[in-house]
């Protein structure tokens, strides 16, 4: 299932691009066609990537359900990595 509107915390794929593959979460939303996405280990949450979104692979998963809950304003570059990386672990 693909959605079409990302939230902030949404799980998503990079589709084209340089970084092609790459597993962010969306840490803003620009406007209706483009996001900021970090994964907390390339791009850090001080810097997000701009991107595309029709260059995106959205997911139904938030990072909330990994321990990166964006609600609480608690999430730094280590807990995104971890998140990310827990999700790419049950993905497989």
């Amino acid at each position: 299932m693909k959605l079409k509107t990302p939230t902030i915390g949404t799980i998503c794929a990079s589709a084209q691009g340089r970084d092609k593959g790459n597993v962010y979460a969306v840490v803003g939303v620009i406007n209706p066609s483009f996001a900021l996405v970090a994964d907390g280990i390339r791009r850090k949450l001080d810097s997000p990537k701009r991107k595309n979104l029709k260059h995106l692979v959205l997911t139904p998963r938030n990072s909330a359900q990994y321990g990166a809950d964006f609600s609480n304003g608690k999430v730094n570059d280590c807990i995104l990595a971890y998140a990310l990386k827990q999700y790419g672990q049950t993905k497989n």
